[in-house]
C-alpha cells in the first residue's frame, strides 16, 4: 500500500464522516487476501466509498473520464485504480487479474455504468463474473442504496471526447450491506455458464442493495402532514 493510496483512503474516511450518514451492514467476516467486491453503482461516490470496505489495499475500475481531470486523475492512477477505456475492457481486466495475483483486491461494478437514475440496475456485463473464475479469488457482493432525488448533483463533463454525465452523491444518508464471500467456479470459456453466474451474481447485489434501502428509508424522517 503506497503513500498516495493510504493519503487517499484517510481523506475518503473524514469526507464520510462528515458528510455521509452511513450504515454498513456485514453479513459475515470478510476473510484476507485478494477478493472482488462487486456492487451496483447509484453514484460516482460509490467508487470512492467502496475503499472503506476493505482494510487491505484495493484498487476499483473507474471510467476513463474520471483520469482526464488535471491533478486528479494522475492522483489515482499513482494510488493504483484501474483506469476503463470505452471498448478497451480485456486490458482493464487483464490489470485487475495482475492485481488480483499481486494479492490486492479488486473493486468492480458490474452494471458497467451509472445505475439508472430513476431506480433499478442496468443489465449486468460479464468480465466480474470471468475473473471470479478465472482466478479462482472469492467475490463479495455489496448493495448500496442512497436517495437519489436527494443532494444529487448532476455534472456534465466534455474533458474526453465524448460528453459525459457524471452523479455525484455529496451529503445524506448512504447505505451499504456486504454479503458473505462465495467463490465461483467452472469454466470461464463456458459462455452460458458465465452468462448464469453473472446473472445471479446480479441478483445477490439486488437483494442486498433492497436490505440496505429498507434501512436507510427508516433513518430518513417522513413529512409531517396536517
Amino acid at each position: 500500500m503506497n503513500f498516495l493510496y493510504k493519503a487517499a483512503r484517510g481523506l475518503i474516511r473524514f469526507y464520510s464522516r462528515l458528510m455521509l450518514n452511513l450504515d454498513i451492514h456485514w453479513h459475515g467476516e470478510i476473510p484476507s487476501g485478494p477478493k472482488i467486491f462487486v456492487a451496483n453503482h447509484p453514484s460516482a461516490t460509490d467508487a470512492f466509498v467502496l475503499h472503506l470496505l476493505s482494510r487491505e489495499p484495493m484498487s476499483v475500475m473507474i471510467v476513463s473520464t474520471a483520469f482526464t481531470v488535471p491533478l486528479f486523475g494522475e492522483y489515482i492512477r499513482r494510488a493504483g485504480q484501474i483506469q476503463v477505456m470505452p471498448g478497451a475492457g480485456t486490458r482493464a481486466m487483464e490489470q485487475a487479474r495482475d492485481f488480483l495475483k499481486a494479492g490486492y483486491s479488486v473493486g468492480i461494478f458490474p452494471e458497467g455504468n451509472f445505475s439508472p437514475q430513476a431506480g433499478g440496475f442496468r443489465k449486468p456485463r460479464s468480465g466480474a463474473a470471468r475473473l471470479a473464475i478465472s482466478t479462482g479469488v472469492p467475490v463479495v457482493p455489496v448493495g448500496i442504496y442512497l436517495p437519489r432525488e436527494r443532494n444529487l448533483r448532476i455534472a456534465s463533463s466534455h474533458l474526453s471526447d465524448r460528453p459525459t454525465v457524471g452523479y455525484w452523491y455529496l451529503r445524506g444518508p448512504y447505505g451499504i450491506t456486504v454479503g458473505k464471500p462465495v467463490k465461483i467456479e467452472g469454466n470461464s470459456t463456458d459462455l452460458e455458464y458465465v452468462r448464469k453466474k453473472t446473472w445471479t451474481m446480479m441478483g445477490w447485489i439486488k437483494c442486498l442493495a433492497q436490505e440496505s434501502e429498507f434501512r436507510v428509508r427508516r433513518l430518513i424522517p417522513m413529512p409531517v402532514r396536517y
